[in-house]
């Protein structure tokens, strides 16, 4: 059967049950009875679930990037094109001679076969995230330095689904879907041919929730490692969730990975807090409670810690979806420290306190928002900062990089993924169905022409 094939099948599909709940679904559509920004910040307002008796679907159909167009920047900031015509890429790592590794990646489509994940791959299909995973990982270089990559080199093939990056010394380590590998290399090297060494195996099979980011500790002595959940609120069984929704430790001289913090339900960016050298992540919350429920947040995150899933949320906010419960886990479940709107899909995260960005943006941590297709009306699509204050949140997040979503929210220029800074501490914004990366730089800098042309302010 034909890819179009199936998309027709399965639409017929979901055609035949949207008929059985038309009232409900069409005529009295679920809808936000919040704004995101009661979604936001450290005290999010949580209103009663409204669990309805179809999903919620709003979805933005991408229509690319034309010639000349870029997304908003800020007051302050300026954004041009580091690269263009990439092929669905998703996270960004920065060597330390400047060079920027992308691993161009997707799901192995290894979910469970139902008629909730029928729905969900033909929705996928829709908003541009159903292609193949090109399973690889290119190496951009901006010789120059004039902020565009003029060298594009494939630095490593015949990986699955790679996703997260870290290079310890003279080692790279590359997350894939299913196990973390790591291969030599030389600085300044633009591929690496030479075989890579399996260090452990992760939790796969099928996966809802497929990729796996890592980071280095400061001391380089072992990897923390996001491990999604296989569901949505383990409609599966716990059985399936077994190692999954949380953060491990990877010892990396014996190999051995160990739990170090649970109920994260799709945990992704990783980040070291400069101030307080506390490690932070972004984590998506779950989905068919209503638009307003639940919001997706970044936490610092303690060790021995567990923050809910899938037995509640937000603390102590039990799902009673979830069945058998478990009061006395829900019990020691502990809050997460700042809200980002619900269903705002927020991935990517990166402090700024290295950037060379204005000094306001300075002091805080971005985050990339790649858009709900699951809350009325739509939510995230852009690049957002939450300012810190000693070590910790400070106030209302601002909109750094907007522009991804067109004016009247039906359709979508691309999606924002993932972070990292450059060379020259320039933001760099992974947009997997725009196919480009972004590079958002000091305004002034730019007007001065130490960045490249074409820039939108």
């Amino acid at each position: 059967m034909t890819r179009t094939q199936r998309y027709l099948a399965g639409l017929g599909i979901a055609l035949v049950i949207v008929g059985a709940g038309t009232y409900r679904f069409i005529l009295r559509p679920e809808y936000a009875r919040l704004p995101v920004s009661a979604g936001t910040g450290p005290h999010p307002k949580l209103p009663p679930p409204n669990a309805t008796l179809m999903l919620t679907v709003n979805i933005a159909r991408p229509i690319g990037w034309k010639d000349g167009e870029l997304p908003h920047a800020s007051a302050g900031l300026s954004v041009n094109a580091f690269a263009t015509g990439l092929n669905h890429p998703r996270w960004l790592y920065t060597l330390p001679n400047g060079d920027v590794l992308v691993a161009e990646s997707n799901s192995p489509g290894t979910d469970v076969i139902s008629l909730k994940n029928r729905i969900a791959h033909i929705i996928q299909g829709f908003v541009g995230a159903d292609v193949p995973s090109p399973n690889h990982i290119i190496l951009l270089r901006d010789a120059d330095g004039d902020g565009v990559a003029e060298e594009r080199d494939m630095f490593l093939e015949h990986l699955s689904s790679p996703f997260g990056m870290a290079l310890i010394n003279d080692t790279l380590y590359v997350a894939n879907t299913d196990s973390i590998w790591r291969f030599p290399y030389q600085t300044g090297q633009k591929t690496i041919t030479a075989p890579g060494e399996k260090v452990v195996d992760l939790p796969s099979g099928y996966n809802h929730h497929w990729t796996k980011n890592i980071v280095a500790s400061p001391d380089g002595l072992s990897l923390y490692v996001t491990i999604g959940s296989n569901s949505n609120v383990a409609e599966n069984g716990m059985h399936a969730e077994e190692g999954r929704a949380r953060i491990d430790r990877l010892d990396l001289a014996t190999g051995k990975l160990t739990p170090f913090a649970t109920g994260l339900r799709n945990p992704n960016g990783l980040a070291w807090e400069p101030e307080s050298g506390a490690l932070w992540v972004a984590v998506n919350e779950r989905d068919e409670i209503g638009s307003d429920l639940v919001p997706d947040y970044i936490t610092s995150v303690k060790e021995g810690a567990f923050y809910g899933w899938p037995y509640s949320y937000y603390g102590g906010h039990v799902d009673a979806r979830v069945t058998p419960p478990d009061p006395a886990l829900v019990a020691t479940a502990i809050a997460p420290d700042y809200a980002v709107g619900p269903h705002t899909a927020s991935l990517g995260l990166a402090f700024s306190e290295d950037s060379t960005l204005p000094a306001s943006w300075r002091n805080g941590a971005f985050v990339a928002q790649h858009g709900s297709w699951n809350r009325r009306p739509k939510s995230g699509y852009k690049v957002i900062y939450v300012p810190f204050v000693n070590g910790r949140p400070s106030g209302k997040p601002v909109d750094a990089l907007t522009g991804f979503l067109t004016p009247d929210e039906e359709h979508v220029h691309g999606r924002p993924v993932g972070l990292a800074l450059d060379q020259t501490g320039a933001l760099l914004v992974s947009d997997d169905v725009g196919n480009t990366i972004w590079r958002v730089s000091d305004a002034q800098l730019a007007d001065t022409g130490t960045s490249a042309e074409g820039t939108s302010h």
